[in-house]
């Protein structure tokens, strides 16, 4: 594709190293290249502070666990995806960034409050409402993970397409099976917003199934 007619996607990347940000959006670049992107790398969310930049990015791939975000590049970000900027990302790269910001939680819908037992082998169920939703159509219904399993705080705004569900156990401070989302999407303006929650360790990424949605995800983010 002419690079002048390439949808244009900004990768900011960075925070906490145990995400592996550089090498688990090396996974996704060559992807996103192939469908005829033009990608640009950030490593820190300033950028997202720049309107005219923003207002020319076509998807927002974030992969930026914890770390600190001002007012200005929060709301620089919302803004542009408001008018039409897609946002897209996984695990704590996305719902688990910049903490302490409130217009961030707004704008993504929802946030990491745990991942009870560390690694644990859980499974993530497609909704079957939700199952010809063309980002899980023809994915397994359900499929098994040995990884972190994400307790997330959401909203009613999302349109959940899979769920994860905790069960109670001896010593567990919940007694009865709590169903969270494990993927949602968003709509916020005019602009769409991607989230899945799996993806701790880079063979997550490798999974079929959810190597499959994440690429659709972020395909179907962009604008």
């Amino acid at each position: 594709m002419d690079s002048t007619h390439a949808r244009r996607v900004l990768v900011v990347r960075g925070g906490w190293e145990g995400h592996r940000p550089v090498e688990a959006t090396e996974r996704f670049i060559p992807f996103l290249e192939e469908h005829g992107c033009a990608v640009d790398v950030h490593d820190g969310p300033e950028v997202y502070a720049d309107a005219e930049r923003m207002a020319a990015t076509d998807l927002v791939l974030q992969c930026y666990t914890q770390g600190v975000a001002t007012d200005e590049q929060v709301l620089g970000l919302s803004a542009a995806v408001a008018a039409g900027t897609g946002l897209a990302g996984w695990h704590g790269g996305v719902c688990d960034s910049f903490r302490g910001s409130p217009d961030y939680l707004h704008l993504t819908g929802g946030q990491w409050a745990a991942h009870p037992g560390g690694f644990v082998a859980y499974d993530v169920e497609v909704r079957p409402e939700r199952a010809d939703h063309e980002l899980v159509a023809g994915l397994s219904p359900r499929w098994s993970m040995n990884t972190e399993q994400y307790w997330v705080l959401t909203d009613e705004l999302n349109d959940v397409l899979a769920t994860t569900t905790f069960q109670p156990a001896d010593g567990t401070p919940w007694r009865d099976a709590v169903t969270c989302p494990a993927v949602w999407t968003r709509r916020w303006g005019r602009g769409k917003v991607f989230v899945s929650t799996l993806g701790h360790k880079l063979e997550d990424l490798d999974q079929p199934d959810v190597r499959t949605l994440t690429g659709r995800g972020l395909l179907w983010a962009s604008r």
